[in-house]
């Protein structure tokens, strides 16, 4: 038999995959398949984006290695929009471009902790970022968060887990999976809190440019005083630019956290896909209107889900924000995985098992209700009502 790590080796295989397995076993009688499983745009990239990334990618310019931080140019334009976002003075120095907000994840943590190192995370939790710290040795200790709360971690719970030693606490907001949105007065007290524990706060902001019209900027704690010793914040360009396909992420922090990366990725990746970091580059200060058109399309299809849940009876939408939704079925003595994949293969509704972000959530479903339009969330309404599991 051949030896592999123990600490992949326990892993579970990747979850999404498993899931569309199940809906190649759909026949198609109710309709055509709702994808609602993986958070990818639903529609596609401006045609600007395309033709950018048509132009880089056929440029000799870009066929060799580049900067391990990234591209000066997308470094340059991206700290320039986190400033005017935060109101901040955020400068290059300040900025890592990774492969893809989970790489970025990988970089932060292996930065902060090492193995038999403690991070904190919620409960239910993003499944990469705590398979990631698994992999790596790294212990986790999980902040229970609960419909009452809105999924929101009580600060009191938050106290009492930030015990010596904790290296980080990693939090995702608008979260994965259940949409909740961190309000700016909390996400300061919780930063607070790890910076008198000496606890890094490393936060996920991937769905940030899809918070509702108006909102604001997510949090001011890029204004605080010394918050480059104690504040990771990451981002994805996938959703906000529909590219997920090109891995591109970004870590803002302090330059002595960017130190810390660049030794990382040289040895993960050298640096991120050239091409696509200079087409972002030009796409970031220029396609801001479309955007918000996309922030205000990706509101309108949460309306739709609204309105489709508030018409299912045993069907509660617990949570729901930015690209997600956390539902609670009408089965409770039945796990969530076999709920999800009976919707699957019966009713042509592809989701997540809350079985799959942590210990608890054996009674709700992650809707990525994002990838889908506001016709076609409409029609859940028809097949929830009707569906009920074999034998009950």
């Amino acid at each position: 038999m051949p030896h592999f790590n123990p600490l992949i080796a326990k892993l579970s295989p990747p979850p999404v995959p498993s899931v569309l397995a199940w809906a190649k076993a759909y026949d198609g009688a109710r309709g055509p398949l709702i994808d609602l499983s993986q958070a990818v745009p639903g529609y596609p990239a401006h045609p600007d984006m395309l033709k950018w990334l048509s132009k880089t990618a056929a440029s000799p310019a870009f066929t060799g290695y580049g900067a391990i931080e990234g591209e000066l140019s997308l470094r340059t334009a991206y700290a320039a929009h986190v400033s005017g976002l935060y109101k901040a003075s955020i400068g290059v120095k300040n900025i890592h471009i990774t492969s893809g907000c989970n790489q970025a994840f990988i970089c932060a943590a292996m930065a902060v902790a090492g193995a038999g190192d403690t991070v904190l995370m919620t409960n239910p939790f993003y499944f990469n970022q705590q398979t990631t710290l698994a992999m790596l040795g790294i212990g986790v200790e999980l902040i229970p968060c609960d419909a009452g709360t809105g999924f929101l971690p009580d600060i009191d719970a938050i106290a009492s887990a930030l015990k010596p030693g904790v290296r980080a606490l990693a939090l995702v907001t608008p979260n994965n999976p259940t949409g909740s949105v961190y309000p700016p007065a909390l996400l300061r007290r919780i930063f607070d809190l790890c910076r008198a524990n000496g606890t890094w706060l490393i936060l996920d902001e991937t769905y940030r440019d899809f918070l509702t019209e108006g909102s604001g900027a997510p949090h001011e704690l890029m204004s605080v005083k010394g918050w480059q010793n104690s504040l990771i914040c990451l981002y994805s360009f996938s959703k906000s630019f529909c590219i997920p396909g090109h891995r591109l992420g970004a870590i803002t922090a302090g330059p002595a956290v960017v130190e810390q990366v660049a030794k990382i990725m040289d040895n993960l990746q050298i640096c991120a896909p050239r091409s696509a970091q200079a087409a972002v580059a030009k796409a970031l200060p220029a396609l801001d209107d479309w955007r918000a058109g996309n922030r205000a399309e990706i509101a309108t299809r949460a309306e739709a889900l609204k309105q489709v849940m508030s018409k299912l009876k045993g069907w509660k939408l617990q949570a729901i924000g930015a690209y997600f939704a956390y539902i609670r079925h009408p089965y409770p003595d039945i796990r969530s995985e076999f709920v999800a994949e009976k919707l699957a293969k019966l009713a042509g509704i592809v989701c997540l098992p809350g079985d799959y972000f942590g210990e608890g959530q054996e009674g709700y479903l992650r809707f990525a209700f994002a990838n889908a339009d506001a016709p076609t969330i409409l029609q859940l309404e028809e097949r929830l009502s009707n569906f009920n599991l074999p034998g009950l």
